[in-house]
């Protein structure tokens, strides 16, 4: 049996380190997780080599839940981000005679220590881990329609907010630096690689050479009487050049939802609880 390669084993051992933390996090007695669930809408451009040379420009669509939530570690100062989205993007091609649809799920988790903070302003910052899996078929192609896009990463992050009266404003990006990711060779078939078993060079160590990746996030929340309303901007930036093939893929979205404080403990903690604080806020 072949030995994965050293930068594999170390990335997806380091992902999953990240994700166990993630599901061991323990929220503190005295603050509250923040949530929201939002909907996006707006312009998705794609470019992928091994189905079309062209831009691809059209509509995406998305739900996204955002989580924060405290933990113990760092002095109970560690927060703990999950995003979890699903995304749909219906495109054209330049001249509107050929269709291109994608879709993926990803997950992302980031843990943030706050370096600075005072009464109105927090910043902060981090790392942590992106999975995603989706792909795009092209309509017009008969031989090979679809690709496949899968990876695993490890991000860098850096969050500021700022509390102005009532309104709390949010500026979230994120980047991977390490990782893999699946890619074909160019005319390279998905029945060769999956009937046949002729994979060998598909899954790609990633670094800034090969993969470039961004996710630009900026909210703002507006408290009502019984209600928190969240909208702002979600841009996403993702690019790989391996294998003879080019892929791009660019969405910008604008983002309105509801967002939540919650608690989850009990026993003598919530008992002897005289304070609860926002983890977010």
């Amino acid at each position: 049996m072949k030995r994965l390669p050293a930068e594999i084993t170390i990335t997806v051992t380091l992902f999953l380190t990240i994700c166990s933390i993630s599901l061991s996090a323990q929220e503190s007695t005295t603050k509250s997780t923040n949530q929201a669930t939002l909907l996006g809408v707006g312009k998705s451009f794609l470019t992928d080599t091994y189905l079309s040379p062209l831009e691809y420009r059209g509509l995406t669509m998305s739900l996204l839940h955002d989580r924060i939530s405290p933990t113990k570690h760092f002095n109970e100062k560690l927060l703990l981000q999950q995003q979890f989205q699903i995304q749909l993007a219906f495109t054209k091609n330049p001249s509107a005679s050929a269709s291109e649809y994608a879709g993926e799920v990803s997950y992302n988790v980031n843990a943030f220590y706050p370096f600075f903070k005072n009464a109105k302003f927090s910043l902060l910052a981090g790392g942590g881990g992106d999975a995603s899996l989706g792909g795009i078929y092209n309509v017009r192609n008969s031989n090979n329609p679809g690709s496949l896009k899968a990876s695993v990463n490890l991000d860098l992050s850096a969050m500021a907010s700022y509390n102005w009266r009532r309104l709390t404003f949010r500026w979230q990006v994120s980047t991977p630096f390490l990782g893999m990711f699946f890619s074909p060779a160019y005319g390279q078939s998905y029945y060769e690689i999956f009937s046949l078993g002729n994979g060998k060079g598909t899954v790609r160590f990633a670094s800034f050479q090969n993969q470039l990746a961004l996710r630009n996030y900026f909210t703002v929340d507006i408290p009502l009487n019984n209600l928190t309303i969240r909208t702002g901007y979600l841009g996403d930036f993702y690019r790989t050049d391996v294998n003879d093939i080019v892929t791009n893929i660019v969405s910008h979205q604008f983002m309105v939802g509801l967002a939540v404080e919650s608690l989850n403990f009990g026993g003598l903690k919530a008992k002897n609880s005289k304070l609860i604080k926002s983890s977010y806020y």
